[in-house]
């Protein structure tokens, strides 16, 4: 029985995720962005083992989030699932509200919760339209999702470079959909969280490997830079400036 931790679990595809590893037999620790929305998501996931609260939009909150998981035990997985598709809007420190949460969130928890055995990052086809220049990042800069859903790839493939020993990859998991997605969304709903569950907890050969891509259930076509060691050490780099936090 794997134990496992999933970012915006309260619904979409986070919370699909969770009620099926649960009735796999798996112990899972859900998340929401806030106190009503996390006695939601208990609720329907009566199988969870707690929720633990945090706005991802917030450093100090992403911050706090970590040493809330880290006090509540260890991790065998940690499924960055969180994530918002909308591009208005800042976060409280100031910095798009897109690349607070989908960005600088799983960067902040990466480097601060106890290192899982597996860690598995939610992308998207979209990344391939996104920029991987960081250099004139500001407060200020225009951030699409697409950006952001790269800097996830980014992330995901840095980690797998630097920590040997942990299967960390990244998910496409399609046009699905949800809230986010929409009710016209053409992709399989089922699809769209079978990947992350497969990595998780399966030991096929397919499964366990670290720094992929992958699109229900196979390796896919991925932007060619987020592979790049510059590019992923600029990531780095930068959200280390913005968060004061450290990747080692």
């Amino acid at each position: 029985m794997a134990r496992i931790f999933i970012t915006g679990s309260a619904d979409g595809l986070g919370h699909l995720a969770a009620k099926s590893l649960i009735d796999l037999g798996h112990q899972v620790v859900l998340h929401a962005r806030n106190t009503e929305r996390g006695k939601q998501a208990l609720e329907k996931v009566p199988g969870a083992e707690d929720v633990l609260i945090a706005d991802l939009s917030s450093i100090a909150e992403t911050r706090a989030l970590a040493a809330k998981a880290n006090t509540s035990g260890a991790f065998d997985v940690v499924i960055h699932n969180a994530g918002v598709y909308r591009v208005s809007g800042k976060s409280v420190d100031g910095w798009p509200l897109v690349f607070a949460v989908n960005s600088l969130a799983p960067y902040i928890l990466t480097c601060l919760m106890h290192k899982p055995e597996r860690l598995i990052y939610l992308s998207s086809g979209m990344h391939l339209h996104g920029n991987p220049n960081l250099d004139d990042l500001s407060a200020a800069t225009p951030v699409t999702y697409s950006d952001t859903k790269l800097h996830d790839l980014i992330l995901s493939m840095a980690v797998a470079r630097k920590w040997a020993g942990v299967y960390s990859n990244a998910v496409d998991p399609g046009w699905v959909p949800t809230k986010m997605g929409g009710a016209g969304a053409p992709d399989s709903l089922k699809e769209g969280f079978a990947t992350q569950v497969w990595l998780a907890v399966s030991d096929d050969a397919e499964a366990t490997v670290s720094g992929e891509y992958f699109h229900h259930k196979k390796q896919a076509h991925y932007l060619a830079e987020a592979k790049d060691s510059a590019v992923q050490e600029q990531f780095l780099s930068v959200c280390e400036g913005i968060t004061g936090v450290r990747f080692d």
